[in-house]
């Protein structure tokens, strides 16, 4: 049942509204117009009053996208509307006005393509998480015990640092490196790494980010190499022993930093919720607590567990709308 609490379960890129054309009536012409303009007017001031939070099917995006639906509904009484999409449609969504804000902007390099595109079109509403990093990952210790019997940890699946030495461990890795969505700048990246590196041979297997974690917890519990891409803020670091491989050549760039990002007009539109927006950052640690609620629960209702997290956080939730009220 879809319900003013946001319309948090919609299908990929449908809105949950149903409009239903008016039946056919034998009424005078003027009657008939009248009546559609009302209609179509009461329509529009619905579609209105619904804030739309374009997001794509990543831990960090899904946590971001529902706490902050979260506090809109409970604490500013401001309906909102979740899109999933695609990161590519994601940024056009709202740079064309389909959306009204995101919250996933990875800058300045993993999404430097799209911010490049769409840029100028958008507002930029500055970091609300600082010090990501992205990259190719491995299992740092196997599975099981982390130290041997004299306290020493467990030597790593592969003895491997950098991306330089994937070669070495071809065979070892199935010629494979599990990547995510083909959108994702992590996935452009990785092709790019492929050619820098020369990694002949290798290939970049796309999928969700589920498959991705589904794959790194399978080899570990098999105690199997495997390279994946990965990123902070992600939970998989905290539930596994995980490593970033050494970048030499840069390809994945520094630490950076998620942006929102909004349609002009945003804060004429919705005064009150783009203040919020404007304010809205948190320090990776309080997210990576939403990401592990939102897995424990397997991700079945990741607004119930935002609700979770600023019913646990109030003074957090506080200073974000200290000059929206």
């Amino acid at each position: 049942m879809i319900t003013a609490i946001g319309f948090h379960r919609l299908a990929r890129g449908q809105c949950c509204g149903c409009r239903h054309r008016p039946r056919r009536r034998t009424t005078p012409i003027a009657t008939l117009a009248i009546g559609l303009a009302l209609l179509l007017g009461l329509a529009g001031a619905a579609g209105a009053s619904s804030l739309r939070i374009a997001y794509v099917d990543w831990s960090s995006s899904v946590a971001s996208a529902n706490v902050v639906c979260a506090v809109l509904n409970e604490r500013l009484d401001q309906p909102c509307e979740l899109i999933e999409t695609s990161a590519d449609e994601m940024w056009r969504m709202v740079a064309e006005g389909e959306a009204d804000v995101m919250l996933s902007a990875w800058l300045p390099d993993t999404h430097a393509d799209y911010h490049a595109q769409y840029g100028e079109q958008l507002d930029d509403l500055g970091p609300n998480l600082v010090g990501t990093r992205t990259g190719l990952v491995v299992p740092a210790t196997r599975v099981g015990r982390q130290t041997d019997q004299r306290g020493a940890r467990t030597q790593p699946m592969l003895e491997i640092q950098s991306i330089e030495q994937l070669p070495e461990h071809r065979q070892a890795l199935g010629d494979r490196i599990i990547g995510i969505d083909p959108e994702a700048g992590i996935m452009a990246a990785t092709e790019r790494a492929l050619t820098e590196y020369r990694l002949t041979g290798f290939r970049l297997i796309p999928g969700a980010e589920s498959t991705m974690t589904a794959s790194l917890a399978d080899a570990i519990a098999r105690n199997r190499p495997i390279v994946v891409t990965g990123w902070v803020p992600h939970w998989m670091f905290g539930r596994w022993s995980l490593r970033f491989l050494d970048d030499p050549k840069g390809i994945y760039g520094d630490r950076g930093s998620i942006h929102s990002m909004a349609r002009p007009g945003l804060a004429e539109d919705f005064p009150a919720a783009a203040a919020f927006i404007d304010r809205f950052a948190w320090e990776a640690d309080s997210m990576e607590q939403l990401l592990v609620w939102i897995h424990q629960d397997h991700g079945r209702d990741p607004y119930a567990q935002a609700l979770r997290w600023i019913r646990t956080h109030p003074q957090q939730v506080d200073d974000w709308l200290t000059e929206t009220r």
